[in-house]
């Protein structure tokens, strides 16, 4: 599919879409790191249920996240990702008005609707949607903004949290969506470009039907994905206690897992120098060798933790743009909206269970045992990158 999508400039667009982004990840999936222990001080509700609003929250968006590939392949995400503003905006305000665990849940069920038609999946989507084949730029200049999330959102809220509490930090956030997120989307996301007449028929850019060969290499993929999404989600929950009970200080493994970020936002910058020179399979392959050579690293406990996790951030960093342009090189730009919000779901809800499960192997097994998980999982889903590079050339030369 050839993008004729509306002149209005890309950096533009991009722009919009990365501070929708930045206040989308900030108002849901980074939301609790700065306030689950506030909430629990002033609720008394059992921390396990106020973290599980996330989990939640994170079921409910990979649910949804087909449909919403569909909906964007067929009308653009403009609608989609304004709708994802306005819901957050409710779920917030829901959560900032809770005064029991249900009502709580329940925002999360909102939060999660809000995610699964707002993060990183959705705005891939949209860009495919909008540029076709030449969106892969697009995508990797997404995830630049996209980094900086946690980075914006947790000063933020712990400033908000001194000055307004937890919840008119909810509040807040909810006005940011409402005031800043919702006109950037209506304004500068431009519509999408007419759909082949094929489209009217239920086919073409909205949905694709898979070969036998595309369909084993989407499931190849919806399985790195999911593998991916659970160990940089039990990495992200559990790395400071793995760190500590390898005998780092509490300060000082704050300060290594500082270096998650900046080592995430570098390795983007130089795969963008690239400017797509290579396949994006290679950035999978670097992206998946890189988090299993450094969690590989802490599973043995060589006295290399900034090393081991500086390689891990760089390669969760060119994940988040392989995620997005590997199955746009593989299956093209015709149905890439419906595949994005398919692929979604196994993510999403792998990264809701994921720290469910890190919790019952460290009171089971103690952080020896997830580290040896984790460097499992990692080598599993490289030795799946593996089998990817397979397909992929069995079905190029079939």
């Amino acid at each position: 599919m050839k993008s004729d999508a509306p002149p209005r400039h890309r950096l533009t667009v991009i722009a919009a879409l990365g501070v929708v982004q930045i206040l989308a990840w900030g108002s849901s999936f980074y939301l609790l790191s700065v306030l689950a222990t506030p909430i629990a001080a002033d609720t008394a509700w059992p921390i396990a249920w106020i973290v599980g609003g996330l989990s939640v929250g994170l079921i409910v968006a990979g649910l949804v996240s087909p449909r919403v590939g569909t909906f964007i392949g067929r009308h653009g995400g403009r609608p989609v990702l304004a709708a994802s503003a306005a819901v957050m905006a409710l779920g917030l305000v829901v959560l900032g008005l809770a005064t029991s665990l249900a009502g709580y849940v329940f925002a999360w069920v909102l939060l999660g609707l809000g995610m699964g038609t707002g993060l990183y999946d959705a705005a891939f989507a949209t860009l495919g949607r909008l540029y076709g084949d030449a969106a892969r730029p697009s995508i990797g200049a997404l995830t630049l903004w996209g980094g900086f999330a946690s980075t914006v959102s947790w000063p933020v809220s712990a400033v908000l949290i001194e000055h307004v509490g937890w919840r008119g930090t909810c509040f807040a956030y909810a006005g940011l969506q409402l005031a800043v997120a919702l006109p950037l989307v209506v304004l500068l996301i431009p519509p999408p470009p007419r759909l082949p007449s094929t489209a009217s028929t239920g086919t073409g850019a909205a949905r694709r039907r898979l070969s036998r060969r595309e369909r084993r290499t989407f499931w190849l993929m919806a399985s790195i994905v999911t593998l991916g999404s659970t160990v940089t989600t039990l990495v992200s929950v559990h790395l400071l206690v793995l760190l500590q009970a390898r005998g780092v200080a509490l300060a000082s493994a704050v300060s290594f897992g500082a270096l998650i970020g900046p080592a995430q936002v570098g390795a983007r910058v130089l795969e963008m120098a690239g400017r797509g020179r290579h396949h994006p399979l290679w950035t999978l392959t670097m992206a998946m060798g890189l988090i299993a050579i450094g969690v590989g690293v802490l599973a043995l406990g060589l006295p290399a933790v900034a090393l081991a996790l500086i390689l891990y951030g760089a390669g969760n960093g060119i994940y988040s743009i392989a995620r997005g342009t590997v199955p746009l090189a593989l299956f093209g730009a015709e149905g890439y909206a419906p595949l994005m919000g398919r692929l979604a779901r196994p993510g999403l809800v792998a990264a809701a269970l994921a720290p469910l499960l890190g919790a019952f192997v460290l009171a089971h097994g103690g952080a020896d045992v997830l580290l040896t998980v984790l460097a499992g999982l990692a080598a599993a889903n490289a030795a799946l990158v593996g089998l990817l590079w397979r397909a992929t050339a069995a079905a190029g030369s079939g």
